[in-house]
C-alpha cells in the first residue's frame, strides 16, 4: 500500500529568493550632499577670514623686517629667521620665558584648586547657593583693565587697602607693584582671583552631570568622602578637566590685560612674559617683525602643551 505524501513539489517557481537590492551610488554632487556642504561654507569662511588669515600673516610678517615704514613705502624686506634669532638671543628672552612659565603653572594650580573645592561646596544646593554662585562670576565678567585697575589701587603700598588691613595685625607695608621681589606673586593673585569664575562655572556643571545614583550605589560600598570624590567624582568630572586646563593654559598664556595694568612689566623687567615682550616690541618698539616672532613661540608653546596633554590624558583613560 504506497502512501500518499500532502506535502507539496517545491518547485524553482515557489522558491523566494531574497537578493538583496542594490542602492545606486550617491554621487557627490548630489543635493544633499551639496545642502550640507552649503551649511558648512559660511562657517569655514569665517574660521579662515577672521583665524586663518591672521594666523599666516603673522607668520609671514614674522619673517619679514616689518617696521612703521613698511606702511608708507609697503616694502617689507624679507629676512627669513632673523627675527627668531633676535628673539632667543635677547637679554630679556629667558626671564620672559621663565616668567611666563610660573605665571601660567601657579595661576591654573590656584584657579583649578580653588575652583574645584568652591564648585563642589556649591553642588550641595544650600540655601543662596544660586545668589552666591551668580555674585561669584562678577570677576570674570569685569573687563580685565577695570579689574586691573581695581587691584591697582587695593595693592598700593602707601594707600592701598590691603596693606592698611595687614598694618592693624602689625605687618609693615608691602610693596606689592614695585618691588622685583613681590611683583610677579602680585599680578599671579591678581589673576587667580579673575580666573576662579571661569573654573568654578564648568567644573560645577560637570559635577551636575554626574548621576546621583553613582553616589547612592557607593555609599552602599563605603565609599563616603574622599573615596566618593576618588572613585565616582574625579572619574567622571576628567573629560571636564580636560577642558578646563587646556582653555585655562591657553587663555592664561597670553594675559597682557592686567600686567600692563598693574606693572606694565615691570619693576625691572620682573613681569616681563613672553606675551608682554610681543606688545612692547610690536606696539612700543613697532618691531612688528620681532613682536611676530615672540607671538609666534608663544603659539607653538601652547600647541605643545595642548598636544602632550591630550596625549598623556587619552593614555591615562586608556589604561
Amino acid at each position: 500500500m504506497t502512501s500518499l505524501s500532502t506535502d507539496a513539489p517545491v518547485t524553482r517557481a515557489s522558491k523566494k529568493i531574497d537578493t538583496p537590492t542594490l542602492r545606486p551610488r550617491q554621487s557627490f554632487w548630489a543635493r544633499e550632499n551639496i545642502a550640507k556642504i552649503m551649511f558648512v561654507v559660511p562657517a569655514g569662511l569665517y574660521m579662515a577670514l577672521f583665524f586663518g588669515y591672521p594666523v599666516i600673516k603673522n607668520l609671514v610678517m614674522s619673517l619679514q623686517d616689518y617696521t612703521t615704514k613698511t606702511f608708507f613705502t609697503g616694502e617689507a624686506p624679507w629676512v627669513g629667521l632673523q627675527n627668531y634669532a633676535t628673539v632667543i638671543s635677547s637679554n630679556l628672552f629667558a626671564p620672559a620665558l621663565l616668567n611666563t612659565a610660573l605665571f601660567t603653572i601657579i595661576s591654573i594650580v590656584g584657579q583649578f584648586a580653588i575652583g574645584l573645592a568652591l564648585a563642589c561646596f556649591f553642588n550641595r544646593n544650600f540655601p543662596l547657593s544660586r545668589f552666591l554662585r551668580a555674585m561669584l562670576l562678577l570677576p570674570w565678567l569685569l573687563p580685565l583693565i577695570v579689574a586691573s585697575a581695581t587691584w591697582r589701587s587695593i595693592l598700593d603700598q602707601d594707600s592701598g587697602i590691603l596693606n592698611q588691613f595687614l598694618g592693624t595685625f602689625g605687618i609693615p607695608a608691602i610693596p606689592w607693584l614695585t618691588s622685583p621681589d613681590v611683583a610677579l606673586i602680585a599680578v599671579i593673585l591678581v589673576n587667580i582671583w579673575v580666573g576662579i569664575p571661569f573654573n568654578v562655572t564648568l567644573l560645577y556643571g560637570g559635577l551636575q552631570d554626574i548621576p546621583s545614583e553613582l553616589y547612592e550605589a557607593g555609599q552602599l560600598d563605603g565609599a563616603t568622602g574622599w573615596k566618593a570624590f576618588r572613585h565616582i567624582t574625579w572619574p567622571n568630572l576628567r573629560p571636564v578637566v580636560s577642558v578646563v586646563l587646556i582653555l585655562g593654559v591657553v587663555y592664561t598664556i597670553k594675559v597682557l590685560d592686567i600686567i600692563l595694568g598693574l606693572t606694565n612689566g615691570g619693576p625691572a623687567n620682573a613681569t616681563q612674559t613672553i606675551a608682554v615682550r610681543s606688545y612692547q616690541e610690536s606696539f612700543v618698539n613697532f618691531e612688528f617683525g620681532v613682536g611676530a616672532a615672540f607671538s609666534n613661540i608663544l603659539i607653538v608653546i601652547s600647541l605643545v602643551f595642548a598636544v602632550i596633554y591630550l596625549r598623556a590624558n587619552r593614555r591615562a583613560v586608556d589604561e
